[in-house]
């Protein structure tokens, strides 16, 4: 049966940077209070989780999900790095997650999108560095957000991909010509210095990891990442 609506979330207007800090470089043996220190900045919580086979990692699944949906109220989308996303998205959704992101390089990418509607999830869509755009834009009048990776998938902490620069100008442009209502986010090496590239290129919704969770003040450190994109756009203008 499908669910109530997924829920908006919050701070997207037109032109407004946002910041989804990612739990994958916290401190999981404190992460609520991880999630404390950020939660001022924070206008999604990106939660990565990895299978160990579509990426050689191993993360959270569902449970810890649930734990962090009783702690806090933050936007949770879950970025499913997984072989087999769809046997888990009822879990995921009944876990408190507002929204699934999916490989379109798993396939089955339609059937995936009509699954996370019918349970009422937000609906996303990731494309690896090395996948040219064009295998997501079938889908793009289906999906609330595009996730362009700017790192292969799988650990935190890696080099920002410049060459990825133009896939995200291109999505930018094919959402735009087509006057869809889609996120473009960007996930991968975003920090002050490359915040001002992504967003220029046309990506609002920034993950920032260990940019965020690895300084002294996480709070400040988000800020900086929002402040050096806000500007680079308000230069430009």
């Amino acid at each position: 049966m499908a669910q109530d609506a997924p829920r908006e979330a919050p701070g997207r207007l037109p032109g407004r940077v946002r910041i989804a800090p990612s739990i994958l470089s916290a401190d999981f043996a404190r992460l609520a209070d991880e999630i404390d220190r950020v939660g001022a900045e924070a206008d999604v919580l990106h939660v990565d989780v990895m299978d160990g086979h579509f990426v050689p990692n191993l993360t959270i699944g569902p449970l810890v999900v649930k734990w962090i949906r009783r702690h806090c109220d933050l936007y949770l989308d879950c970025h499913l790095m997984m072989d087999n996303p769809g046997q888990y998205l009822e879990a995921f959704r009944d876990a408190g997650a507002d929204s699934c992101t999916v490989h379109v390089e798993v396939g089955g990418t339609g059937e995936l999108i009509a699954q996370m509607r019918e349970l009422g999830l937000g609906t996303g869509l990731a494309v690896n560095p090395e996948t040219a755009f064009e295998a997501c834009e079938p889908w793009l009048d289906r999906v609330d957000m595009v996730l362009v990776m700017t790192v292969h998938p799988g650990f935190g902490g890696q080099s920002f991909m410049s060459e990825v620069v133009p896939k995200i100008a291109r999505a930018r442009e094919l959402i735009d010509r087509a006057g869809l209502d889609v996120e473009l986010e960007v996930d991968g090496g975003i920090d002050p210095r490359t915040a001002p590239v992504v967003s220029l290129a046309g990506a609002r919704l920034l993950v920032a990891g260990s940019a965020i969770f690895g300084q002294q003040d996480a709070v400040a450190a988000a800020g900086a990442v929002r402040a050096a994109a806000t500007r680079a756009l308000a230069d430009r203008s």
